[in-house]
């Protein structure tokens, strides 16, 4: 148990984050663009997103609904970002990953502080600047390689 709380919150000193980037052969530029592809289809889908009680009407999408939105918050990311000559495959793993996420935590949460929380989340998951525990590390090269497999 000791090993797994340790895991979860104990903070990794800096210059071992540093080797760990190197080890796993991650570059901070691209680090920062996987954090900003991450954070646009965040704003994209809480800005966009109707399912919200809105005044008087309560409307509730069905899981078909939400996909629906994902999937087109997705495709709009990817062109805004090709629009910058970015291209991001518009289908595979990260795609996958992002769409699980965003169900689990966004249009399947009850809790409004959640949701709320995402975009905090992964701007710090993304900043190379904060201090890491081993698990921040594993996400972030886990998104970091999802990421990398699918820029073209």
């Amino acid at each position: 148990m000791e090993n797994f709380f340790n895991w979860m919150t104990k903070p990794i000193p800096h210059d071992e984050v540093i080797i760990w980037f190197n080890i796993h052969n991650m570059n901070y530029e691209k680090i920062e663009l996987y954090g900003d592809i991450s954070k646009s289809l965040t704003k994209i889908i809480s800005d966009t997103y109707l399912g919200e009680n809105i005044s008087e009407t309560k409307i509730f999408l069905s899981d078909d609904d939400n996909k629906s939105h994902f999937n087109w918050c997705w495709n709009k990311m990817v062109e805004d970002f090709r629009k910058e000559n970015i291209h991001i495959k518009v289908n595979g793993e990260h795609r996958d990953y992002f769409e699980s996420f965003f169900m689990d935590t966004f249009y399947n949460q009850s809790k409004v502080s959640i949701k709320e929380s995402i975009d905090k989340f992964l701007t710090e998951i993304f900043d190379t600047n904060m201090t890491y525990s081993k698990s921040d590390l594993d996400l972030l090269t886990e998104l970091y390689k999802l990421m990398e497999k699918n820029i073209e």
